[in-house]
Formats: structure tokens, C-alpha cells, sequence
């Protein structure tokens, strides 16, 4: 497989450079932290959160019914979830080379499934328990446009990496697919991978980001 962090198809770029990667695990760590604060709260470690806009509104909402409900059904504080949930989106980041939509697509793959749909059920929650308690948290918001952000940041490499597996399947079997998947090379993989890269590196897209 090739060593050359190359664009990969359908981008002018590699997506999944470091300079890509960094971003993404900056934000998830701002996240990260936001979701800790907001979970010690609901733990009662600490006794109030400060909201610069909406007052009492973050502890109205995270002291609501539905997030008593959310909590009898996680067994765990709802934004302690968030706290895992963000956490792993900072490993997962970290993880692999700048070539791994290639091979490592399974890491991609979870990757992806860790932050875009995660994503979506944590903008939903933000946005039930605003309309449905009636108050807002700021916070909550914050973490909400994170999650979108991350989704928007996320989702290319994930494009790569099933474009790639597509372009095994149409050389070989399901089996062979399913190795190359898990990052075990072959001579489909190959071609593949290099498929994958010319047809987009051919045309003059102009620089990689």
C-alpha cells in the first residue's frame, strides 16, 4: 500500500492528515471538558454551574425530569455519557497513520460511527430538553455545535475509507473486503488504494490542505 499521505478520493486532500486529525481532537477535547463540568454537576461533586446567559436555565435543565429519566435508563449522568462519548472522539483522532482511511479502514469506520451518529443523538437530547423544559443551557448549546462541527470534520475520511472498500469489492470477493477492512493487505487492496488516489490526483485540484 502506498506510504505517500496522498489525496484521496473524492478530496483535493488527505483526509486523514494530522493537521486534519488535530482539529478534530482539539474540539473534542473542549468538549470533553464541557461535558466533565456539566456531569460533576449532575453528580452533585459540585454545587452550581455558571451560565453567562440563561441564569439557572443549565441547572433547570440538567436537574429536569428528562434528565432523570435519561439517567434511570443510562444509569449514569447524561452528560457523563457526553463525557465518554467526546473522549473517545479524542483517541479515536490520535489513532492510526496518515494513511489509515487505507489501511485501517475498521478505525475509520468506528471512528466515524463514534462521532456521527453519537453526534446527531447529542444535538437531539440538547434540543428535546430545551424545547421540552422549556429552559436553556449554555453549555448544552456549546457542546451541541461541537458535535455538529465534528460531524462536518469526521465525515470525509469515512468517505474515503468506503470508497476504497468499494473499489475492493468490485476486484474481489466479500471475503477479501472483509480483510481489507481490518488493514490486511492484497493485491486487490493495492490496486484499490492506488485507484483510489489517481483518480482524483490526476486532475489539478490544486494544493492539499
Amino acid at each position: 500500500m502506498t506510504l505517500h499521505p496522498s489525496p484521496a478520493r473524492p478530496w483535493n486532500y488527505n483526509p486523514s492528515s494530522w493537521h486534519q486529525r488535530l482539529r478534530i481532537a482539539a474540539i473534542a477535547t473542549l468538549a470533553t471538558l464541557i461535558a466533565l463540568y456539566l456531569g460533576l454537576y449532575q453528580w452533585r461533586i459540585i454545587g452550581t454551574i455558571w451560565d453567562p446567559i440563561f441564569g439557572d436555565g443549565s441547572m433547570q435543565v440538567l436537574d429536569s425530569d428528562v434528565s432523570e429519566d435519561i439517567i434511570h435508563w443510562i444509569r449514569i449522568p447524561d452528560a457523563m455519557l457526553g463525557f465518554f462519548a467526546y473522549l473517545s472522539d479524542v483517541i479515536f483522532a490520535m489513532a492510526g497513520s496518515e494513511r489509515r482511511w487505507q489501511d485501517r479502514p475498521w478505525l475509520v469506520i468506528l471512528f466515524g460511527i463514534d462521532v456521527i451518529p453519537l453526534g446527531c443523538v447529542s444535538i437531539i437530547l440538547v434540543l428535546m430538553q430545551g424545547f421540552v423544559v422549556q429552559h436553556w443551557c449554555f453549555f448544552c448549546l456549546v457542546t451541541a455545535a461541537i458535535s455538529l462541527t465534528l460531524i462536518f470534520l469526521a465525515y470525509d475520511e469515512v468517505v474515503s475509507s468506503c470508497i476504497y472498500l468499494y473499489e475492493i469489492k468490485k476486484r474481489s470477493s466479500w471475503k477479501t473486503t472483509w480483510w481489507a477492512f481490518w488493514g490486511y493487505p492484497s493485491p486487490e487492496a493495492l490496486a484499490a488504494g492506488e485507484a483510489t488516489l489517481q483518480q482524483r490526483s490526476k486532475k489539478n485540484v490544486g494544493p492539499d490542505l
